[in-house]
């Protein structure tokens, strides 16, 4: 019957006819509602967009659509601004658009309500919703939700299976991460652990209508991934203004910025190399355009829905992803056989075809599981049917398959034709589906809707109904049973149409003409697709289209169920939403045979890996075209690592299987080795879909998920990791064989040659032939094994195995996850087997954590490769750890293989149960152990090693011992006694070895070791003699009153090891073993004790105080003696808080003849105008060197002080330990006589003092300098007396001493020296050390200086007797090292209670806990230029030991200063925090008045800057004493991910914020710097230096050091004067350098500067600023400060503010006063400078600052 045709006339009427009812309608709605039928666009009155002048790439489009001008862009209410670029947008919004908020409600911590209003302003598109619900929760500490959603009416919202059936458990308080703003509305969330900006809408205006929905955001970093689907030709997106089209579409994958088959609005960020990361998901299925732009910022258009984002925050990327997967559904673990190699093609014509090309590639032995059939099985293509010509032996086709070991999966498409069948037989699954409604209708909801595609004119399954689901579930099952298969593949389902529409066309309405279109392919909505009005049961196909995949897996799911039953089977499905990865794998499209899509598959399965579907692949070798030999076979190399590996061609083109390119091709043997690698590896590869399904980590894995600290894997695409532990670097262009690849920061071994790769952390010319793929393996991995086979079904029967390969710790670790391989929910039921593998001290654990598999195979594991094993295996052994026994077997040699080039250690044949658990140890040759020094002393021979029971065994390594503890010397132990606070365990030592061999120093045979847990970060542990008091140190230590018992709070794992005995500490995040004393030659004897440890890593720091040359140790066997010594360089409480002044520039000379010197030195300072607030007294102003004696040529000193002192300046003067004892009358020498405080003999050998000679000479006597040092010490030097600081007498009496010198001459600190103590004689005068001789030589000298000599040269006899402050005598020999200690506190005191002010004690000699009290200086150095890098080392050590008033002599104390030399020293100098220029007698001077003009100049300059910034150092000092944080700080303190600031030792920093780079080489004038990854900016100029992570040349002049401000921190400052008297009293300003984000922050601590114990007595004034974007905020923590030292606020500078002019600067004050403070602004520069001095704003009260831009 023909279709009746309507005339012109019928049609006019019909259309009025409909125009009238919707007018109608309208009206009806009107009247009974009130309210307009239509949503509401209106302005009132004239609309003024505000348009601020803002960064370009902060521009937001206002005309997304297509025809911009400024007429219409006016009328939209936006900001009209064109530029020399068309990506940019030229029409942008003004900052009056947007939402405001009329109320906010929070019904718990968790949860934030808020209604929005419209604000009055021109529409887009119409349509404006003016009335919105805002709703947000922390669902958990890691997700926050917020939803944006029409006040009035329902909307559609994606009703996703998973996401729906999650429950909110959160902890943390919603305002720990989210803020609002009120006006306009808008959004920022911070990561709540630093504060951190992650996405911040308020950069824009909020827009939505209700066919048009806009957000915006600004995002922290440019490190931008995800989105989708889409070809991404990087995995890193370009941020340069480039918009991503969201909506299923069936298109071709060939590099276009078009939407392809699913709909992803998900990406991650990853903000920094700490590895934090988020993730935003925007749970929307309209169709969508994301703009990634410069700022960096997004921002979203939908057109339709709701606005329901998710933010997932992570430490790590894969922290993001596993949160990800959490929220929309984890991972389908998929069968094991799916694992296997795939064959498929389009057209395979006829199944004679199929079966040629699956025998011809089983006769290559190519590995190969599974063979397809396109939808050429089908009859005339026709879902549910096979061709019974062609295809007539298709259902007995899987048996065929399965007689080998093989499966076979078949293709459904989603459309179902609706013509007859052959022979014009019903086509009963059309009937069937039409009788249950189960097709999509058109808009009237009754008609189904008719499209085409392969079998011609269509209907569509409608799945979101459950008709349908009956009606598909039933089709399937009759079809399984017609034709036998493994797993289902559904394609065309996005959903995909020949027609556009449908064969009637679509309607002419806003579903399916919006009145904006994203910029989807051919910018129509329904091409290639269905009309957008049609109906489904979830709602129209305008809002669930991009779910049509989706809900296509939902229903083939329960079809699979229904089939398979309890088996696992596959799903592969092209469309895909958020969630599908739950039940289906997917592949990439239909891509061709060229080189750029086999590059860009990476990029997509690593995206896909983000989006939670593991299971992925390309089509190997491209789908359209014919491939080439040499790209198939590059794509099999690749492909063989593709989870989803199968190769796959369309209809018409060359067979391209492996095999159809020959038995003996390069391909065919170059595929079956990397398919037997992948069988192999298939545990390794199952185990990860393991993890993926249980936790929610990726498979294929970006290098940068690994390597994030790296920033040279953020872009690393072209390489791709299975889990954490296998690289894979194929060759991805034609004609090369070299490939340049990045090697990763770590151990990296040759999969296939098991060689070491001998680089990391850099780009390598790979060198891989035709048959090569560039295959590495992790140093720390465990990778589980099995012997491949042509099909999983025959390797799945064959023996395990592991790969171990060794990390540089030598440790590794691994899992292994096996069950039967098909059955379903094998994790759910607890059938499986699980295993944790790890390596550590040559132990491999093999630990079943779960046995729930009963291994019907018998499997086993029967051979283990270790690579890196350094030296070859003695033995190998075997326990079997069962029920709580253990049954130990040993490797037979013949099973034991070692590569001695490859450093490969083979087991095989081990027989070791799969299920079991094992530990095989092996022992290694003693060459290969580390070889603990059994002779340390000089002269060591093979008779005297024996003779302590050692092994000789003499070394080509340099330095290494020739005699060495065997690995059992040492002691045992008894049972451990085990406590919640420690252990106590009693050695006892080894008695098969004999003595340690030092006569005199008997071995102690039985010790006690206590252990206790003093924190969680904090342990102790003590080692002594039970039976025998011994002598302890008498350092008191800041101890935690309580111990840490709980276990779980504890960071470490403390063991003991047995035989030897030995202390392992485990820090349990890592594994590492951070202490490991289980090493051979711990020995304790009464005068030798020894013990040794394993470090967890080469890189140590520390041990003092000796000279090193670098920061790092060089661990090639360099021994450091240490024991306090006068000689040139060559816990512990927190420090103190040095006087303000004390901060300023000092000279000090030994040397100045008289007080005149000192006074035209001043004068001539004063003149120059260099800043300079101390001066120093050496001993030169003492009569003879007597301390508290005045010089008579020195008699004007005292009025000179007070001068100076009068004029801001500060004294410090130096006192020695040792007293005179040859006065005739010498109060301090008499005092301490009749104190008793002086250092004697013990009374069994004397009852006398044991004298020394120092600086003090005997009485009438002139010294005739000419003479040698030895004689002229015999002829002139006095006997000397020390005294013994540790009594309390000897404190009053020093006290007294010093107090009657002060009340002579006036001064602020004191410099105590030569306290180590120093003598001149050796021992003592005469130089007969009375009592043992060998306290004076000891059995076993350490490397010292003229150790020959004993350990009395230079300083007193080791026998001569101190008392402590309890009364405990103790030997001098115990306590020389803390001589200087003692000598510390009781000066400091003194000086505090003579000066009633807290002034500086700077002291020589030091131990820990010395920075208590008082700085340090190097010691007496050399003019050198050596010493100028050395002495960056020294303070950086100091800050390590709790020092940080710490700085070396300028310019040198020995030998003359060099011109360039002292100049450069001057400049380096000035940043020491203890800045003193001190040289010693009979040189020239070299104060900075003393050279030239140019060199007063340069230090003026210099010392200007370090006055500018003493408000910072100040502050550190106050971080230093309340928190025992570094002053100076080496770069890997803070940039500790960047193992290139681990070695750097010629820069350093003040704190985090200033980077200080000296020029310390002659001739230089460019400094080679390396610039941390942060943004910098040069303090002289205030650019940003735009470089990070790299070593820059830097332009250094004589007149100039570089120094950095780093971007984040604000810094405190004043205008320097030539005193801090002066410069105290000036403005406070601050540096504010802005982060990349446009943040930074920063304190000041202000107290009176020199007030005693003003931080305990909380007289002091503490401020934090906080900088966002344009605002400066204070906040007053703590104000306890006097009146007269308060601050104003002076001037602040912006850096990094932008190059649009600022024009309009804020201040409000506390009391809410605004003021308008001048400012310029330097756009070039970026400089913001604002004068806020002529305000007068104390500091000491709240502050805010803004800045705006031009209007």
């Amino acid at each position: 019957m023909g279709r009746r045709r309507f005339s012109g006339l019928e049609l006019t009427l019909m259309v009025m006819f409909a125009l009238m009812s919707v007018a109608a309608i309208a009206l009806l709605v009107l009247f009974v509602t009130g309210e307009p039928g239509v949503l509401k666009d209106e302005t009132t009155g004239v609309f003024v967009p505000q348009c601020p002048a803002i960064p370009v790439a902060e521009r937001v489009d206002c005309f997304p659509d297509a025809g911009a001008s400024k007429l219409q862009c006016e009328t939209r209410g936006c900001c009209w601004s064109p530029l020399d670029e068309r990506n940019v947008p030229w029409c942008f919004f003004s900052t009056n658009h947007g939402y405001t908020v009329e109320s906010v409600e929070q019904p718990n911590p968790y949860v934030m309500n808020a209604q929005l209003r419209r604000m009055a302003s021109p529409s887009l598109f119409g349509g404006d919703i003016d009335e919105l619900s805002f709703h947000a929760e922390m669902q958990s500490n890691n997700r926050l939700r917020f939803k944006i959603f029409d006040a009035q009416r329902k909307r559609f919202e994606v009703p996703h299976e998973h996401i729906s059936s999650l429950t909110s458990d959160p902890s943390s308080p919603i305002s720990n991460t989210l803020e609002m703003t009120h006006k306009p509305f808008g959004l920022t969330v911070r990561r709540k652990e630093n504060k951190k900006v992650l996405f911040d809408t308020t950069m824009a205006p909020l827009v939505f209508a209700d066919q048009y929905l806009q957000l915006s955001a600004r995002l922290p970093s440019h490190n931008i991934y995800g989105l989708g689907e889409h070809v991404h030709q990087r995995y890193l997106h370009d941020t340069n203004w480039r918009t991503w089209p969201i909506f299923t579409r069936d298109g071709f994958p060939n590099g276009g910025t078009h939407n392809l088959y699913g709909h992803y609005p998900f990406f991650l960020c990853l903000e920094e190399e700490s590895g934090k990361s988020f993730g935003v998901f925007l749970m929307n299925s309209n169709a969508m355009d994301v703009t990634l732009q410069p700022a960096p910022a997004v921002t979203y258009r939908t057109i339709g829905g709701v606005l329901d984002f998710y933010i997932l925050f992570g430490d790590t990327p894969e922290q993001v992803v596993q949160e990800f997967l959490e929220l929309v559904g984890r991972p389908v673990i998929p069968p094991y056989w799916s694992l296997g190699f795939q064959l498929s093609r389009w057209d395979y014509g006829n199944l004679t075809e199929v079966k040629d090309t699956v025998e011809r590639n089983r006769a290559v032995s190519l590995p190969y599981d599974i063979q397809y059939t396109d939808i050429d099985y089908m009859e005339d293509k026709k879902d549910f049917t096979y061709d019974k010509v062609n295809f007539n032996e298709l259902p007995q086709f899987a048996d065929y398959l399965h007689a080998k070991g093989q499966r076979y999966i078949l293709i459904l498409d989603p459309a179902i034709a609706i013509s007859k069948r052959v022979g014009n037989t019903p086509y009963e699954s059309y009937d069937r589906g039409t009788e249950k409604n189960a097709w999509i209708t058109e808009s009237d909801g009754k008609t189904p809707l008719v499209g085409e595609v392969w079998p011609g004119e269509t209907v569509f399954p409608d799945y979101t109904s459950q008709s349908c689901i009956d009606w598909w579930v039933d089709e399937y099952v009759r079809f399984s049973k017609e034709i036998k298969h493994d797993a289902l593949w559904i394609d065309m389902n996005e959903v995909a149409s020949f027609q556009k529409g449908s064969i009637k066309g679509c309607a002419d309405n806003d579903l399916n003409y919006p009145p904006f279109t994203p910029k989807i392919l051919d910018g129509v909505m329904y091409s290639k697709t269905l009309c957008m009005d049609a109906k489904q049961a979830w709602g129209n196909h305008y809002d669930v289209h991009s779910l049509y995949g989706y809900s296509m897996v939902l229903a083939t799911e329960k079809a699979l169920q229904s089939v398979f039953g309890g088996n696992r089977t596959l799903m592969l499905t092209r469309s895909s939403f958020p969630g599908v990865g739950k039940y289906s794998g997917h592949w990439l499209g239909d891509n061709g045979a060229n080189w750029n899509d086999i590059k860009w598959a990476i990029p997509g399965m690593l995206e896909f890996g983000l989006f939670g579907i593991p299971y992925i692949g390309a089509d190997i070798c491209g789908f359209f075209d014919d491939s080439t030999e040499e790209l198939c076979r590059r794509w099999m190399q690749v492909g063989a690592f593709y989870p989803f590996s199968r190769n796959h061609n369309a209809q018409g083109y060359k067979p391209q299987d492996p095999a159809a390119y020959g038995a003996d091709s390069t391909l065919v043997k170059s595929s079956i080795h990397y398919l037997r690698i992948r069988y192999t590896l298939l545990p390794y590869l199952y185990t990860l879909f393991y993890k993926a399904h249980t936790t929610g980590e990726t498979v294929v894995r970006p290098v940068m998920h690994e390597f994030y600290s790296d920033s040279a894997t953020w872009t690393v695409d072209q390489q791709f990791l299975w889990g954490k532990y296998l690289l894979i670097t194929p060759v991805l262009h034609p004609g090369v064989d070299t490939v340049q690849a990045y090697i990763p920061d770590a151990v990296w071994y040759d999969y296939d040659t098991m060689e070491q790769v001998a680089v990391r952390k850099t780009i390598v010319d790979m060198h891989l032939p035709a048959d090569k793929l560039g295959l590495h393996i992790r140093g720390g991995a465990i990778l589980p094994t099995q012997r491949p086979d042509v099909t999983t079904t025959y390797s799945r029967r064959h023996p395990m195995g592991l790969i171990v390969a060794l990390d540089d710790n030598s440790q590794a670790a691994g899992e292994l996850f096996w069950d039967d391989g098909d059955s379903r929910d094998t994790v759910k039921t607890g059938n499986f087997i699980h295993y944790n593998f790890s390596v550590v001290n040559g132990v491999l654990t093999m630990q079943v954590t779960h046995d729930g598999y009963g291994n019907p195979d018998v499997l086993r594991f029967e051979d283990i490769t270790v690579m890196g094993v350094p030296q070859p295996p003695i033995s190998v052994s075997v326990s079997h750890v069962s029920g709580g026994t253990t049954a130990n077997s040993t490797v037979p040699t013949a099973n034991i293989q070692y590569d001695e080039a490859k450093k490969v250690m083979f087991l095989k044949n081990l027989s070791l149960a799969l299920g079991g658990s094992y530990l095989v140890k092996w022992e290694l040759q003693a060459a290969g152990n580390p070889r603990f020094d059994c002779h340390p002393e000089e002269l060591a021979d093979e008779a005297k090693c024996k003779a302590r029971g050692c092994i000789w065994e003499p070394s080509a390594v340099e330095r290494a011992p020739w005699c060495f503890y065997p690995k059992d010397y040492g002691y045992t132990f008894t049972p451990v006694e085990n406590t919640p606070s420690g252990m106590t365990v009693d050695i006892t030592r080894n008695g098969k070895y004999r003595s340690s061999g030092r006569p005199g120093s008997p071995d102690i045979d039985k010790l006690r070791v206590q252990i206790w847990y003093l924190s969680s970060d904090m342990l102790r542990f003590k080692i002594w003699d039970p039976a025998t008091a011994r002598y302890e140190v008498p350092v008191p230590l800041s101890l935690p009153p309580t111990p840490e018992t709980d276990e779980n709070k504890r960071l470490y794992k403390v063991e003991v090891t047995n035989n030897p005995f030995g202390i392992q500490v485990t820090r349990k995040s890592t594994g590492t073993k951070i202490w490991d004393s289980s090493v051979p030659g711990f020995t304790f004897s009464d005068l030798f004790i020894q013990v040794s440890t394993r470090l967890s890593s080469e890189y140590v720091y520390g041990f003092g105080e000796t000279e090193h040359p670098t920061y790092k140790h060089d661990l090639n066997y360099h021994t450091w003696g240490m024991f306090a010594k006068d000689q040139p360089p060559g816990l512990i409480g927190r420090p103190v808080l040095p006087a303000y002044w004390s901060l300023g520039f000092q000279l000090c000379r030994y040397g100045y003849a008289n007080d005149t010197e000192i006074a035209d030195l001043y004068k001539d300072m004063r003149a120059a105008g260099i800043p300079y607030d101390v001066q120093y007294g050496d001993i030169d102003y003492m009569e003879r060197q007597l301390d508290f004696v005045l010089n008579p040529k020195f008699d004007g000193l005292p009025a000179l002080v007070d001068k100076m002192r009068g004029e801001g300046m500060r004294f410090i003067f130096i006192l020695d330990p040792a007293i005179s004892g040859n006065e005739t009358t010498y109060p301090a020498f008499d005092r301490g006589i009749a104190d008793d405080v002086f250092i004697k003999w013990p009374a069994e050998l004397s009852d006398g003092i044991v004298w020394g000679k120092v600086w003090p000479d005997y009485p009438n006597v002139t010294v005739n300098t000419s003479l040698d040092w030895d004689t002229e010490v015999e002829l002139y030097r006095a006997y000397a007396a020390f005294p013994d600081f540790f009594r309390a007498r000897t404190a009053v009496w020093w006290q007294r001493e010093i107090q009657d010198f002060y009340n002579k001459l006036k001064f602020d600190g004191i410099w105590i020296d030569m306290n180590e103590p120093a003598s001149f004689v050796h021992g003592t005068v005469g130089g007969k050390c009375l009592g043992n001789p060998l306290l004076e030589n000891p059995p076993y000298m350490p490397p010292l200086e003229s150790k020959h000599l004993g350990l009395n040269h230079k300083t007193l006899c080791m026998n001569s007797e101190q008392i402590l402050s309890d009364g405990t005598k103790v030997r001098h020999y115990d306590v020389h090292n803390i001589y200087g200690w003692s000598h510390t506190e009781p000066t400091y005191n003194a000086l505090l209670s003579v000066t009633g002010k807290r002034g500086i004690v700077v002291t020589r000699s030091t131990y820990p806990t010395s920075g208590k009290w008082a700085g340090h200086w190097l010691g007496d150095n050399y003019s050198s230029w050596d010493q100028l890098f050395k002495s960056i080392i020294g303070m950086m050590e100091f800050s390590l030991f709790g020092i940080s008033y710490t700085g070396a002599d300028i310019c040198g104390f020995f030998n003359a200063a060099e011109y360039e030399m002292c100049l450069r020293w001057m400049q380096l100098g000035a940043f020491y925090p203890y800045s003193r220029n001190h040289n010693g007698k009979g040189n020239e001077r070299q104060d900075p008045v003393s050279w030239n003009q140019t060199f007063s100049d340069a230090s003026r300059e210099v010392l200007n800057i370090r006055y500018t910034l003493l408000p910072y150092l100040y502050t550190l000092m106050y971080e230093a004493h309340v928190d025992g944080s570094t002053v100076v700080r080496p770069l890997l303190h803070e940039f500790v991910n960047d193992k290139a600031t681990w070695d750097i030792y010629k820069q350093f920093l003040w704190g985090p914020a200033l980077l200080i780079t000296p020029a310390l080489d002659p001739g230089v004038t460019v400094v080679h710097g390396y610039v941390p990854d942060a943004r910098w900016y040069d303090f002289h100029t205030a650019r940003d230096v735009g470089v990070r992570r790299q070593m820059v040349a830097m332009h250094t002049p004589l007149d100039q050091i570089n120094l950095h401000i780093r971007g984040g921190y604000i810094l405190p400052w004043q205008n320097p004067e030539n005193t801090t008297y002066y410069s105290r009293k000036n403005p406070l300003g601050l540096i504010v350098a802005l982060d990349d984000a446009g943040t930074a922050r920063g304190s000041f601590f202000w107290d009176d500067g020199e007030g005693i114990d003003t931080v305990e007595k909380k007289e002091y004034l503490l401020i934090s600023f906080t900088a966002n974007l344009n605002t400066l905020t204070s906040e007053v923590i703590h104000n306890q400060l006097a009146p007269a030292d308060r601050l104003t606020l002076g001037e602040v500078k912006v850096w990094g503010a932008g190059s649009v002019g600022i024009t309009d600067v804020t201040l409000t004050t506390a009391d809410g006063a605004a003021y308008k403070p001048e400012s310029n602004h330097n756009v070039d520069t970026q400089e913001l400078i604002i004068y806020a001095a002529p305000l007068s704003v104390p500091v000491d009260q709240k502050f805010t600052i803004t800045w705006k831009t031009s209007i």
